[in-house]
């Protein structure tokens, strides 16, 4: 039962696995005791007041922004980045992936707050990928529009309404994306981790490739960042086959 196997975990017995986890345990629990004071820290971020008025496009054509609250205090809003002019495939593979985690706001409903996803798409063309990937939650157009409303993609932001007054809250940079996506939070509890180069695995471990190198690839699964090149989430459910749209005008990320 102690053989070693080439490239994977040691083998050990239950005491000795049990030893390392709790060892491990009071790391963990520091790291979560640090994030609850982080995020006790953010609510105590100052806010910034917009101009919720601010017209949005969205299904129903022009709506004021504040309509994106739903009638709640608070609003958690995507930021989708968009690539004008590229079929569904081009468009990009890290935000499709954010936001195909986000299916269900029901949770943050429940303590009065809501969700919404913007971009800075003409909504022509946002709405025809919205109903392509099945998005269930409300999207909007917000293009050419700047400040707290609309400005740069790619990021979580949260607002704060009173009354007929909005307010910035709070936004994610970088990798603050991730607290939505569970699946990353999954893969770091394998022995193999999410697979990207930039990780510290074990010498002999499956070798990492570039980041994000599984949020993109060919009709057969293969991974590539050319022509043919399609974000992973969006070919994963029966009948998501647009071949005929593959290689024109596509991008990467």
């Amino acid at each position: 039962m102690t053989t070693e196997l080439p490239g994977r975990p040691p083998v050990a017995d239950l005491a000795t696995w049990q030893a390392a986890r709790d060892e491990l345990l009071v790391r963990e629990k520091a790291h979560t005791r640090e994030g609850d004071a982080i995020a006790a820290a953010r609510r105590r971020l100052p806010m910034v007041e917009f101009d919720g008025s601010v017209e949005v496009v969205g299904p129903d054509g022009p709506v004021p922004f504040t309509d994106l609250f739903q009638g709640r205090e608070e609003l958690v809003v995507y930021k989708h980045m968009w690539y004008d002019g590229a079929p569904h495939q081009g468009q990009c593979e890290g935000c499709t992936t954010t936001a195909w985690h986000i299916d269900d706001s029901v949770y943050l409903n429940a303590r009065d707050v809501s969700f919404a996803v913007v971009t800075t798409g003409a909504w022509d063309e946002v709405a025809p990928f919205v109903e392509f990937m099945g998005y269930t939650q409300p999207w909007y157009s917000v293009l050419g529009i700047d400040g707290p409303a609309g400005g740069e993609m790619g990021y979580l932001t949260s607002y704060l309404r009173d009354g007929d007054r909005t307010f910035l809250t709070y936004s994610t940079t970088g990798r603050g994306n991730e607290r939505v996506n569970p699946a990353l939070g999954l893969l770091d509890m394998t022995p193999y981790g999410r697979g990207e180069q930039w990780e510290d695995n074990p010498e002999g471990r499956p070798k990492g490739r570039d980041a994000c190198w599984t949020w993109r690839m060919d009709a057969e699964g293969n991974p590539t960042w050319g022509p043919t090149g399609r974000p992973t989430p969006q070919w994963s459910r029966p009948g998501a086959t647009p071949v005929e749209t593959l290689g024109r005008n596509g991008h990467c990320h």
